[in-house]
C-alpha cells in the first residue's frame, strides 16, 4: 500500500540513520503512477512502486547520475551539501560546501543546485551561491567554467543540459539571490537563459524575455531546446528551435501547466501545487518534468500521457542505473527512484548509448 507523507515521515526519519550505516534491501514506497494517455505503457508501468531511497533533506535537487561509480549525486541546497547514494553503500556526504564559498552568512538557495556529468567525466554544477557554472574532474578540484556575461555577474545558475558537442545551456533566475530580484549584489536586470560554447569557451545569451526560466533541456535530435518557466504566472514548458550556431528560433508553447494546477487545487487541495522545475527528455523525445502534482510526462508533440504523483514537490529527476532505465527523483525531503522503459537522453549521450 502507497504511504501518505504523514504515515511515511515517521518511518523514514528512524529508517534514514540505519541508511547512513548501511545499505537496505528494501525501501519505503510512495505514490502512484496516474496513466491520462494510453502511450504511457511504452514508457513505464502504471503500477511499478516509487522506492524512497533517502529522507530527511530540506530542498534535494539536481540529481546526476555518475556511471563510473554506480551512485547517484543530488543536491540538498538550503544545507549547502551534494550527498552520494548508491545500492552499495547507501547515503554519504558528496561534498560540502558544495556552491557557496563565501563567509557571509546566507539565509537562503546558497548551494549548488542542477548537476550535470560532460562527455569527459566532469561533473558539472550550478552554484548558487558563488554564482557560477563550475566543473570538477575525477580526483580534482573545482574550477569556474563560467560566471558572467558582457561583464556582468550571473544571478544564480540554476540547471543545465549538455548537447553532443560539449556546449553548455543553462537557465538563471534570481533563486539564490537572499534578496530576490531586489538583492544589491544583482548585476543582470533579466532571468535569461545562456550557452558555454565549448569551441570559444564564450557564454552568450540565448533567451531573454522569460520571467523565470527554471529547468532546461534538449531533444535527442538536438533540434529542440525545451525551458520549464517557474513563474507563477506563466507556468509552461516553452520549446525553441536550435540551430547549428546555437541560436535559437522563436519559442512556442509546448505544454501549460495551469490546467493541471487548478485541478490539483480543486480536487487535492492539501497537496502543495508545483510550478514547472527540473525537466530532462527520453531518448524517444518525451518529456519529462516536475510540475503540478509530481513528475508530469507529456509527448513531444505536448500530450500530457501520465504523472509520477506522491504529494510532495517534485523538483528534479535524471536517469541512471547500469541501463539508465532507473528515473531517480528529488522530491523536497525524499530522494526516490522508480523504474522505466526507457533510457534517459543525457545518460545515453554521456555514455554512448
Amino acid at each position: 500500500m502507497p504511504f501518505t507523507r504523514k504515515t511515511l515521515a515517521a518511518s523514514c526519519f528512524s529508517w534514514l540513520i540505519v541508511s547512513l550505516l548501511s545499505a537496505a534491501p528494501n525501501f519505503p514506497h510512495i505514490g502512484q503512477i496516474e496513466r491520462h494517455d494510453p502511450a504511457l505503457d511504452a514508457l513505464i508501468d502504471s503500477d511499478v512502486p516509487i522506492e524512497v531511497l533517502a529522507s530527511g533533506f530540506e530542498w534535494s535537487e539536481g540529481p546526476a547520475w555518475d556511471q563510473a561509480n554506480q551512485q547517484i549525486l543530488f543536491s540538498d541546497v538550503p544545507t549547502n551539501r551534494i550527498y552520494a547514494w548508491s545500492e552499495k553503500a547507501g547515503l554519504s556526504v558528496y561534498m560540502e560546501p558544495s556552491g557557496y564559498t563565501g563567509v557571509t552568512p546566507r539565509t537562503n538557495g546558497k548551494g549548488s543546485n542542477g548537476l550535470t556529468f560532460d562527455l569527459q567525466g566532469r561533473l558539472l554544477l550550478c552554484e548558487h551561491g558563488d554564482r557560477r557554472v563550475a566543473a570538477m574532474a575525477p580526483g580534482e578540484g573545482k574550477f569556474t567554467v563560467t560566471d558572467h556575461v558582457d561583464g556582468k555577474r550571473f544571478n544564480s545558475p540554476n540547471d543545465l543540459a549538455i548537447d553532443s558537442h560539449g556546449n553548455i545551456f543553462f537557465t538563471d533566475p534570481i533563486y539564490g539571490l537572499p534578496g530576490g530580484r531586489d538583492d544589491p549584489r544583482r548585476e543582470l536586470d533579466f532571468c535569461g537563459v545562456f550557452v558555454h560554447d565549448a569551441s570559444t569557451g564564450k557564454t552568450r545569451v540565448v533567451i531573454d524575455d522569460l520571467p523565470m526560466p527554471n529547468g532546461v533541456t534538449i531533444s535527442p535530435d538536438e533540434k529542440t531546446l525545451y525551458v520549464a518557466q517557474s513563474d507563477r504566472d506563466m507556468p509552461v514548458i516553452m520549446a525553441y528551435p536550435l540551430n547549428r550556431d546555437l541560436t535559437e528560433g522563436p519559442g512556442r508553447l509546448l505544454f501549460d501547466c495551469r490546467p493541471l494546477g487548478a485541478d490539483l487545487r480543486k480536487n487535492r487541495p492539501d497537496w502543495p501545487v508545483q510550478n514547472p522545475d527540473g525537466i530532462k527528455t527520453d531518448v524517444h523525445g518525451n518529456i519529462w518534468f516536475g510540475g503540478p502534482g509530481g513528475i508530469v510526462i507529456i509527448s513531444p508533440e505536448g500530450t500530457h500521457l501520465g504523472t509520477i504523483s506522491n504529494g510532495e514537490r517534485m523538483a528534479n529527476l535524471t536517469w541512471g542505473g547500469p541501463d539508465g532505465d532507473v528515473l531517480y527523483i528529488t522530491s523536497d525531503m525524499y530522494l526516490a527512484r522508480v523504474q522505466t522503459k526507457v533510457v534517459g537522453r543525457s545518460f545515453a549521450l554521456v555514455n554512448k548509448r
